[in-house]
């Protein structure tokens, strides 16, 4: 059987949140919105409760959890939903990095053609990015800083308290895409972080539901406009019916990653592990600096190797990718990659490989049989 190692891509959805998931589309299947019976009652209660689920994974109250469909809809609701704001106050800079996902980057190019200026901070070599680089482009008129907290191609983990550290004082909003990071390591609890993007799918939940955490300043909401209009759910900032088997699902993901956080990374640990034993034998570089990765990503590039040759030695071994899901109906060249200045060759030759604490060990010998024909 293949093995799995895609999970930046989807994770598998946790047993027990798989089990109360269905328990709400079968037994609990009330409109949380529904006030004059007890179905709608205990679907009321069941949102509220996954409400402080996952805001208690980052220090946030609860009324501030509004919940999507996932993170793309967060990032846009987010970006968008600021438009209105920032250009009547004259604040229409904009900082972001050159490495965000395309659910940041695009609803950033809307802006742009409507008048705003987009200002890309670049990583190093390894993917990283400084904070001060956000110091040194900050102006008076810089109405939005966005980052991402952990980088899904690479797994570099980005300095998200220091750029927090960098905006105090300023009147700028500081929006995090954490799809990547959120439920797996820390780093989002910062007051000064007002919009967070998160993902159910990423973080053993279903697909179709995610979140965006909407920090007050004092009293004071993020005056977001919404980009969709059609009723008065979550707070009038996402109108529709909530879907509550969705919701709790995310929920139940989100308490079981606070407690399970630690054994769920040390799991991770040892497979990154033994996964490097694969690539014993073989020329290779990793994408990404060693020290500020997350457990359950690992960016190689095999000397002398096309990606997408390696994929298809590899089939019916493992699931991997040679770039962000989004993108991969039509590859193109990684912009994560070539932002951080990588030879072409190193880009064309890259694949991510991205596990869980679900992922079995890595089939380190049926690996190396299958890049052996390569003749690397």
């Amino acid at each position: 059987m293949t093995s799995y190692f895609d999970c930046n891509s989807t994770t598998p959805v946790e047993p027990a949140v798989a089990g109360l998931v269905r328990r709400y589309l079968e037994e609990e299947f009330g409109n949380s919105g529904s006030r004059t019976h007890e179905f709608g009652s205990r679907a009321k209660a069941a949102v509220a409760k996954a409400r402080g689920q996952v805001a208690g994974l980052v220090d946030s109250d609860p009324s501030e959890v509004v919940f999507t469909s996932g993170a793309t809809e967060s990032n846009n609701i987010a970006i968008l939903g600021l438009e209105n704001i920032l250009e009547a106050q004259g604040r229409t800079h904009v900082l972001t990095t050159a490495v965000e996902h395309k659910a940041v980057l695009e609803p950033l190019e809307r802006l742009a053609e409507r008048g705003f200026e987009i200002e890309h901070v670049t990583p190093d070599q390894e993917g990283r990015i400084s904070a001060n680089d956000f110091a040194e482009r900050l102006r008076p008129e810089t109405g939005l800083v966005s980052s991402m907290h952990v980088n899904n191609e690479t797994g570099v983990i980005h300095p998200i308290q220091e750029i927090a550290d960098v905006l105090e004082g300023h009147q700028t909003f500081f929006h995090v895409d954490a799809a990547q990071g959120f439920g797996k390591i820390s780093g989002l609890e910062s007051s000064r972080i007002d919009l967070i993007s998160i993902s159910g799918h990423k973080v053993y939940a279903p697909k179709g539901v995610g979140a965006l955490i909407t920090r007050r300043r004092g009293m004071e909401r993020v005056p977001l406009t919404p980009i969709m209009v059609g009723g008065g759910q979550e707070r009038g900032v996402r109108p529709g019916t909530v879907p509550v088997h969705l919701v709790v699902g995310l929920g139940e993901a989100a308490r079981i990653a606070t407690k399970e956080g630690a054994r769920r990374a040390d799991r991770c640990s040892e497979i990154r592990s033994k996964l490097l034993e694969a690539f014993d034998g073989f020329e290779f570089s990793v994408n990404g600096a060693p020290d500020q990765v997350i457990v359950s990503t690992l960016n190689i590039s095999l000397h002398g190797v096309d990606a997408e040759a390696a994929i298809v030695c590899l089939k019916g071994v493992v699931a991997v990718s040679n770039g962000a899901a989004c993108t991969s109906s039509s590859y193109s060249t990684s912009h994560v990659l070539q932002a951080m200045g990588l030879p072409e060759d190193r880009i064309r030759g890259s694949l991510r490989w991205s596990w869980s604490h679900l992922t079995e060990d890595p089939p380190v010998a049926e690996i190396k049989k299958a890049l052996a024909v390569l003749g690397i």
